[in-house]
């Protein structure tokens, strides 16, 4: 992060996204206490449950009750407030005091609620046009409920995209996101069951074919966990095909509220990808 704001005088900086659970809040928030002594509000906190990263060492991901305290926490002792955490008062004394937005990654009700209810932003890990305008319309309304300015929120959307011509290759080098979001699918399926309580099916109903999750190929191609994922779900979840294809899918999630757009360059074409984000994507989307 450093280097990155070092060399630069607009960038903002920050994980996709930490957690509370492997993570000391009081470090988390001295990192970016640091970084914004050091280069003025630069930085934003983008924070879930820890799902892969609880999961992966044994734990389950941490409750709501916990992510909420934490981004209390967190905001608190970076904006230079005095906080209570493990029953002491705490404050960084030697801080200046800033600003720090905390975007919360969300998929099912009671945490899109949390999310409008006390974060800065929301974050979305795919990029469908239709899950995309249900959980930002929930996000704001939980903010609305809350007393809070539903379009003061900042909305991020992060997923996978590759520019290029094989649509085929494309698929089965991004196939693992599918893979990826089944997990948080599979939790809110296990929870509100596969037609209710909310939950869109174009959400639920592809993860039918699931069997468990390996996470020694976690976010790698070819990953034999995902091949339960069909073509339409990739279409939908990732960006892909030629630039003209990826300027529309941007213009409708930005028409839906959409605020950013966060690229997941995780296949075999990165350069080329980003390349075009650059010379062809960007420049549409500005004029």
């Amino acid at each position: 992060y450093s280097q990155m704001l070092s060399a630069t005088n607009r960038m903002m900086v920050g994980p996709m996204v930490t957690n509370p659970g492997t993570r000391n809040w009081t470090v988390i928030a001295s990192l970016f206490a640091t970084l914004n002594d050091m280069f003025g509000n630069r930085t934003v906190c983008g924070i879930g449950r820890g799902d892969s990263a609880m999961r992966v060492l044994g734990h389950t991901p941490t409750s709501l009750a916990t992510l909420g305290e934490s981004m209390k926490v967190i905001k608190g002792l970076v904006e230079g407030q005095q906080v209570d955490y493990n029953g002491t008062r705490q404050q960084f004394g030697w801080s200046a005091g800033g600003r720090l937005d905390i975007l919360m990654a969300a998929y099912g009700p009671r945490a899109l609620k949390l999310c409008g209810q006390q974060a800065d932003g929301f974050i979305l890990q795919l990029a469908d046009p239709q899950i995309t305008e249900w959980t930002i319309a929930a996000v704001r309304q939980a903010a609305a409920d809350a007393g809070r300015d539903p379009d003061s929120l900042y909305m991020c959307v992060a997923a996978p995209a590759y520019v290029g011509d094989d649509l085929a290759h494309q698929r089965d080098q991004v196939r693992w996101f599918g893979g990826m979001v089944g997990n948080h699918v599979a939790d809110l399926v296990d929870r509100y069951g596969d037609t209710g309580a909310g939950v869109p099916q174009a959400l639920t109903d592809y993860i039918a074919g699931r069997e468990g999750y390996d996470y020694s190929g976690h976010g790698k191609a070819g990953h034999v966990h995902t091949d339960f994922v069909p073509d339409e779900v990739i279409d939908r979840f990732c960006i892909l095909g030629d630039a003209g294809n990826h300027i529309a899918r941007l213009q409708e999630l930005r028409d839906l509220g959409v605020d950013q757009f966060a690229i997941y360059l995780m296949h075999d074409q990165k350069d080329e990808t980003l390349n075009a984000y650059g010379q062809r994507i960007i420049p549409a989307l500005r004029d």
